[in-house]
């Protein structure tokens, strides 16, 4: 009888190979209830919310009820392209939120479905809840925003990589390398950049990957998401430069500012903070404990993997390197703080942490006390995080009222379509009430001179916001003086009417 042959062991970097059949149910039932319980987080507390400032600037590109409002150099339109399909049928805000809810859920399931077996089985189900289980994440999920976007196609961009690393025969790990690229520069070119930057360093540096094709698929998906930013750039901006460089003034300009105690205060629930003059308060401290131990957990993660587990390194230090280089722009050279911003670093980053956490949670089967506190700190951390998501949608709930309340205020003094809003808060207002709106030139979002506003004046109604104790304009201070609901943070609001601004009608 022939002895049995002995197997040869699997080289460091190869993948696992289930046998045909085996593993996709356990995969599903784990990876599965996260994408659900995703989906259901995100929906239960944003129900009733309106539509923020940039969101409204996206949605107005489609939208059938409001012309488009200005689109700044900055913005790519990836997300408009994202939201057409409601945006075009539908003015429901409700819908929209539905709609990208379960998108948002249905593209975790796909990101985590790459990493399934390029790590442990526990490993992406848990990153996927750790990632999910942010405020942020829960936050935007059902948001007319690019951020959380350009996270999904990071986490799927370097999964597809190490897929097709692995397999040179893998086409389809090619196609979505090069997806997962376009989507990132579809939503946000700057993203991709740091991203194809980071992928073709990995194919120089590790010989393994030393492949023409790994390197070409990043750049094909960057061009093609870029392409109409760019063309964009030399139509409406005058040339790809120059709307770079007006793109960096919007944002403050590009520069050393180190901003990590910005970002680490704007945890505490602040979708925006510029300035970031936010209160060391007491419960601040708490809602950044989480952020101050990433770094350690992520380090924790790729120690593991080098003494234990030395085929997950590749994998892990390629996420963590990307996560950083993705992070590294906002944290560095931009002066103010958006917790999206950060979105792209924390999806990648959530890797090493959940083979950190795991590992953690495995030592501490036979210490009681030690598996009591960490499951009592994870349950902590996610407790917070509902907490933090459920008052920043309450936030968005009471400016949506409060919105309502002034358009409704200018519709009965006669600001209906086709009709123009300018001032405090025009964008939103204006799509609101069914408005254009423009702000004469000076600002970021010009569009338009006085001498032209004064000209529609007196074809159409036209409102000018004013708060606070700002003066109106030259041009509009004999205009029709009115009160208005205040809004978040402006009190004092009125409106200055155009003479064609009448009350009454239907």
């Amino acid at each position: 009888m022939a002895p049995n042959p002995v197997a040869a062991p699997s080289p460091p970097d190869a993948p696992h190979q289930p046998a045909a059949g085996a593993g996709r149910r356990p995969d599903l039932l784990r990876l599965v209830p996260v994408a659900a319980a995703y989906a259901l987080a995100q929906l239960v507390p944003t129900v009733g919310t309106g539509l923020g400032w940039d969101e409204t600037v996206y949605v107005s590109q489609v939208s059938r009820d409001a012309p488009p409002a200005f689109f700044s150099a900055p913005r790519a339109r990836g997300i408009t392209f994202l939201v057409a399909p409601v945006a075009a049928l539908t003015s429901s805000v409700p819908v929209l939120r539905i709609y990208l809810a379960l998108l948002a859920a249905a593209a975790l399931l796909l990101c985590l479905w790459v990493w399934r077996r390029l790590l442990p089985a526990p490993v992406p189900a848990l990153a996927g809840a750790l990632f999910a289980g942010l405020w942020t994440t829960l936050f935007y999920g059902p948001q007319a925003m690019p951020n959380l976007w350009v996270a999904f196609g990071a986490l799927f961009a370097v999964g597809c990589f190490l897929r097709a690393a692995r397999d040179p025969g893998d086409r389809t790990a090619l196609a979505g390398l090069a997806a997962g690229v376009c989507l990132a520069a579809l939503m946000r070119p700057s993203d991709a950049v740091w991203l194809v930057v980071v992928l073709a360093c990995a194919v120089a540096v590790v010989p393994d990957w030393r492949r023409p094709a790994l390197a070409v698929a990043p750049v094909v998906g960057a061009v093609i998401g870029g392409a109409e930013w760019a063309v964009e750039a030399h139509v409406r901006y005058g040339g790809l430069f120059t709307r770079l460089h007006r793109a960096g003034e919007i944002q403050g300009g590009l520069g050393w500012n180190p901003a990590f105690g910005d970002h680490l205060r704007a945890l505490a629930g602040r979708t925006l903070c510029r300035p970031c003059d936010v209160p060391w308060t007491t419960t601040t401290p708490v809602t950044g404990l989480w952020w101050l131990a990433l770094p350690l957990l992520t380090a924790g993660g790729l120690i593991v993997a080098y003494r234990g587990e030395r085929r997950l390194l590749r994998p892990l230090l390629l996420a963590t390197v990307a996560g950083t280089a993705l992070a590294a722009p906002y944290l560095l050279l931009v002066g103010y703080a958006a917790p999206r911003f950060l979105l792209p670093a924390y999806a990648l980053l959530a890797l090493p942490v959940a083979l950190c956490l795991s590992r953690l949670f495995a030592a501490a089967r036979a210490r009681p006390l030690a598996l009591t506190a960490l499951c009592l700190a994870l349950a902590g951390h996610l407790v917070l995080q509902l907490l933090i998501t459920a008052t920043v949608a309450a936030r968005g709930r009471a400016t949506r009222t409060a919105f309502t309340a002034v358009t409704e205020e200018l519709r009965r003094q006669g600001v209906r379509p086709p009709c123009v809003v300018s001032g405090e808060e025009a964008v939103r207002v204006a799509f609101r009430a069914g408005c254009a709106s423009r702000q004469v030139y000076g600002g970021h979002d010009g569009s338009i001179t006085p001498a032209g506003l004064v000209a529609l004046a007196g074809t159409r109604p036209v409102a000018v916001l004013v708060a606070g104790n700002a003066a109106p304009p030259p041009w509009a201070r004999d205009w029709r003086l009115h009160p208005l609901p205040d809004l978040p943070g402006l009190p004092g609001c009125r409106a200055y009417l155009a003479p064609t601004a009448r009350p009454g009608g239907p």
